[in-house]
């Protein structure tokens, strides 16, 4: 993980390469996966994986640039992978997108939505542009692709599998009051839409975060960042692994009888403990 440099966060594309995972190397032989925010972090962690077990990956993401690099990265390994840009905060992007991927692949099986944003700041300071920007994109972004890639699946009467990633919205998070909210919006639909779209053999699920060490944390300060191991039990941050591996286990076969469903990859910090992305108050520290 972390280890070139003291301001080196996250895996190298050669940790992903050959990190170890438990999966099969043709667990997704022949499938198509869609990846948005794949350019980076988590995503770029998933894509790797589900590369690695056969499938055939289409990196998505707003700049063509760094989904290039991505691309590159992965096919470089004797890899199945593609890139495709799309604005997410745009319907017609997504169905523009939606349409092109269909027609070159033929059909697509799983989507993992992680393309997402926040900046951490105190929920009484988000400013109307800031609050509109991380619910466009972590809302209503998520929902334009989940709706577009339903209807899809529903016209070609084929199944498929959302995986959406979230956050822990119930325990512990501050300073991200906007994505949290934002988060917790997409939670409601999972559930919904997880009950609506059974008859159609599409299944909907959630993964949820907790400290995960990433290139993202770029945007927290240091005193913030020394903080998240000691905000669970296992006292330890997690990687973007362990959330690559758990949206794998939803999409697999593993999965196949699991819908509408939130799996927590937090260390425990649900149950106990507290991340506070804009450092902790004063007075939530108690006396010296």
């Amino acid at each position: 993980m972390s280890g070139e440099a003291a301001e080196s966060f996250g895996f190298s594309d050669d940790d992903l390469a050959g990190h170890p995972t438990v999966y099969a190397p043709g667990t997704f032989a022949g499938k198509v996966v869609v990846v948005s925010g794949g350019a980076g972090g988590i995503g770029k962690a998933t894509a790797w994986l589900f590369a690695r077990l056969g499938a055939h990956v289409i990196v998505a993401g707003r700049s063509e640039g760094k989904i290039a690099d991505v691309v590159d990265r992965i096919t470089a390994h004797g890899l199945s992978c593609s890139g495709a840009t799309v604005d997410i905060r745009e319907p017609d992007s997504v169905a523009a997108f939606c349409d092109r991927v269909w027609q070159e692949r033929g059909h697509v099986d799983v989507l993992v939505n992680s393309a997402g944003g926040q900046f951490p700041q105190p929920a009484i300071d988000f400013s109307v542009k800031g609050w509109n920007a991380v619910i466009n994109t972590n809302l209503n972004g998520t929902w334009f692709m989940m709706q577009a890639a339903a209807r899809k699946w529903r016209d070609a009467g084929t199944p498929g599998s959302i995986v959406n990633i979230v956050v822990v919205t119930t325990h512990g998070l501050y300073g991200v009051a906007h994505s949290v909210a934002a988060r917790a919006g997409v939670i409601g639909l999972t559930r919904s839409v997880a009950v609506e779209w059974a008859p159609l053999g599409i299944r909907v699920n959630c993964v949820a975060p907790g400290a995960i060490e990433t290139e993202g944390w770029k945007v927290y300060t240091q005193e913030a960042r020394n903080t998240y191991p000691r905000s669970n039990p296992m006292m330890r941050a997690g990687d973007a692994w362990d959330i690559a591996e758990a949206s794998v286990y939803l999409s697999a076969p593993s999965g196949k009888y699991i819908t509408g469903e939130l799996l927590t990859v937090d260390g425990g910090s649900q149950l106990w403990g507290e991340t506070w992305t804009t450092g902790k108050p004063d007075y939530f520290k108690g006396p010296d």
